[in-house]
């Protein structure tokens, strides 16, 4: 419209110029005027011809605008069509699955009644059998599944004994040749120098009386104190020591403690045992959270959460591959900080990656994880920075590394654990098999402790009285030793033993 009212206003003023024009020219008098109207219809034809390109133009313009609109409405109209061809289609499909549905309905209903008719007729011709069956034996059903149960027993004793008297003949024939074999087997079972070291603890005592006091009347002393605290306590011939054996150093120490308190005290009982443990564990606790303190301000890590305070602690009682690992993580804090003031880096995040990159394998829960994995979930549940969470999970490649002490982490922990004599594989694989022993038998319902004794040549099983019965011991047992000959690898043989122990307890007010 703006347009269309332009052109008309330019044709108005052309109208108007050429009426001016001609009044001008009918009064003209003289040649100058002559002049000056002829300047003017030349004036008069530039502004005709200029009015036409303007009109020209203006009506080029509008027609575009008009396609351009037209065009629009075209493909609004196309849209909304293939909208209806798609709307169109999807009901079609719709209704035909719907159809389908109820066709598949009316199929399995049919079915149903079928198999309904025939599970009728089946019961039918089961209960006339059985009506059959008792009239040609002149038996019950009752009468005649307990005689057949009494006559499957009769005969299972009667394979079983047949085949004890053929492998107790059989072992007497091949006695020498299993007794080899036995020999073999210990002489593989024997520790080495490592795990001797790492696996076995001598308290000393002053005289051998002391000995019988330990073991108490009928071994019920030394059974309650290995009980309560996990660790096989051997005493023999050797004089004026007593052996303690466990594969956990903090199991160890609380035994060689507590041991060391009941000796001093002369009550040693089972009850005062129990009592005496308890203490002692608690005692150790707090040690393990006295020597996390006093490292971390050795090293001068400030802001540390509790509990990795802790975990740092529980380090001092664990060694990875014959190393301390207490003292492999400070190693490895200090080379850690060393390296990063060399590169311009912080050497006190450095420091703290590096006391933390192995803190993993104290971990109080199994996640099945990779330990560099499992620390860098403990350092980000602790509130531990990104950088020092990527340096612990990533110093054995599990992860990416994100951040330059990653990389430093990593070369010194292989610097720490490089020196010759630093780390022994055995002593690791030795431990693990023993935590798997542990973890195993605890995974069984109505288990209370287990503990791998004897360098875990046998498996020490405690449940609740309440909760098994003497007659499930013996099939958990089974259980017990059928889940672990499947699922590790072991030299020699694994005894398992559980025990389960009846308490009456009652207070005097």
């Amino acid at each position: 419209m703006t347009s269309f009212t332009t052109l008309i206003i330019a044709v108005s003023a052309f109208l108007l110029g050429v009426i001016i024009c001609f009044i001008i020219c009918r009064f003209a008098k003289n040649g100058l005027f002559k002049k000056t109207l002829a300047e003017a219809e030349i004036i008069k034809k530039n502004k005709i011809v200029e009015a036409k390109e303007k009109f020209i133009a203006l009506k080029t313009e509008h027609e575009n605008m008009v396609r351009q609109q037209e065009q629009k409405r075209q493909q609004a109209d196309q849209r909304l069509q293939q909208r209806e061809q798609q709307i169109n289609q999807r009901q079609g499909e719709l209704q035909r699955q719907q159809n389908e549905l109820k066709n598949r309905t009316m199929q399995i209903e049919k079915q149903q009644q079928a198999i309904d008719y025939k599970i009728t007729e089946t019961e039918k011709l089961h209960l006339q059998a059985q009506q059959q069956l008792e009239a040609i034996s002149g038996l019950s059903a009752a009468e005649a599944k307990k005689q057949l149960v009494e006559s499957l027993k009769a005969e299972a004793r009667t394979e079983a004994m047949s085949f004890i008297n053929e492998t107790m003949d059989e072992a007497r024939l091949n006695a020498n040749m299993e007794a080899k074999k036995v020999i073999i087997k210990t002489i593989q079972r024997v520790a080495s120098e490592a795990t001797v070291e790492n696996a076995v603890s001598i308290y000393r005592i002053e005289n051998d009386e002391v000995k019988g006091r330990i073991i108490g009347r009928e071994g019920r002393n030394i059974r309650a104190l290995e009980a309560a605290t996990g660790v096989e306590i051997v005493v023999d011939d050797t004089p004026e020591c007593i052996t303690l054996s466990a594969f956990d150093p903090v199991r160890r120490e609380i035994a060689r403690l507590s041991l060391h308190q009941l000796v001093q005290d002369g009550r040693i009982h089972p009850a005062r045992i129990e009592e005496v443990v308890a203490k002692v564990t608690e005692q150790i606790e707090e040690e393990i959270v006295e020597i996390g303190k006093r490292t971390t301000i050795d090293l001068g890590i400030h802001g540390l959460h509790p509990e990795l305070i802790r975990l740092v602690g529980k380090m001092k009682y664990r060694s990875s591959y014959g190393q301390n690992l207490l003292q492999h993580s400070r190693e490895t804090a200090n080379l850690c900080a060393t390296m990063a003031s060399e590169l311009g880096l912080n050497p006190k995040a450095a420091r703290r990656a590096g006391l933390l990159h192995d803190i993993g394998k104290v971990a109080d829960e199994d996640y099945e994880l990779p330990h560099a994995e499992v620390g860098m979930k403990l350092c980000e549940k602790y509130g531990e920075k990104p950088e020092i969470c990527n340096a612990v999970g990533a110093h054995h490649d599990e992860i990416e590394m994100d951040t330059l002490i990653a990389p430093i982490v990593q070369a010194c922990d292989a610097i720490s654990g490089a020196r010759p004599g630093a780390r022994r594989e055995i002593v690791e694989t030795y431990i693990k098999r023993l935590n798997d022993l542990e973890n195993i038998a605890m995974n069984y319902p109505g288990v209370i402790k287990t503990y791998a004794l004897q360098a875990g040549r046998e498996l020490r099983v405690i449940v609740g009285a309440d909760k098994i019965s003497d007659k499930d011991t013996e099939l958990l047992s089974y259980d017990i030793a059928k889940k672990i000959q499947d699922e590790m690898t072991y030299p020699g043989q694994v005894k398992i033993t559980v025990i389960r122990e009846t308490r009456a307890i009652s207070y005097a007010k």
